[in-house]
């Protein structure tokens, strides 16, 4: 894939993850949304039982698989639209993903450039700190040419 359809694809995706940015602030309650809701909404575990034709003992144990992250999407989905809610599942960059590739890229670059600087320095050849900063910014630029695939080697 092309370097410009690459860039094309990830600004696509950071766009439609942008919209979940804003959770990222927030947090998952202690005690997980199962319950947080189920108690908001004043139903109680036997009647969240009763709604799913499981027992109150399997609500109980789905909530706190919930709390301990331990809980199947599949599972999740399923308690959530009986509790009337949508389950909404992303992974949200700390980082826009245009910024990781340019930093992974920058950094296998400088890495391949002051190893060969290092090898000129012990023959009393190695070039500038200006030099050095052209030659990693240019690879940088060859590498975000190439296959991406390459920088994660």
């Amino acid at each position: 894939m092309s370097s410009e359809l690459n860039y094309l694809r990830l600004e696509q995706l950071q766009s439609s993850l942008s919209a979940y940015g804003v959770l990222r602030a927030k947090r998952v309650p202690p005690r997980g949304w199962l319950k947080e809701i189920r108690e908001a909404l004043g139903v109680t575990q036997r009647q969240q039982a009763a709604r799913l034709g499981v027992t109150g003992a399997a609500v109980h144990k789905s909530e706190q698989s919930e709390a301990d992250e331990r809980i199947t999407l599949g599972q999740l989905r399923k308690l959530a639209d009986s509790l009337d809610c949508d389950l909404h599942y992303a992974l949200v960059p700390r980082t826009p993903l245009t910024e990781v590739v340019q930093r992974r890229a920058e950094q296998l670059a400088s890495e391949e450039v002051l190893g060969v600087a290092h090898t000129m320095s012990l023959e009393n050849q190695r070039p500038t700190d200006a030099r050095i900063q052209k030659q990693v910014a240019r690879r940088a630029e060859e590498l975000l040419r190439g296959k991406w695939s390459e920088l994660w080697r």
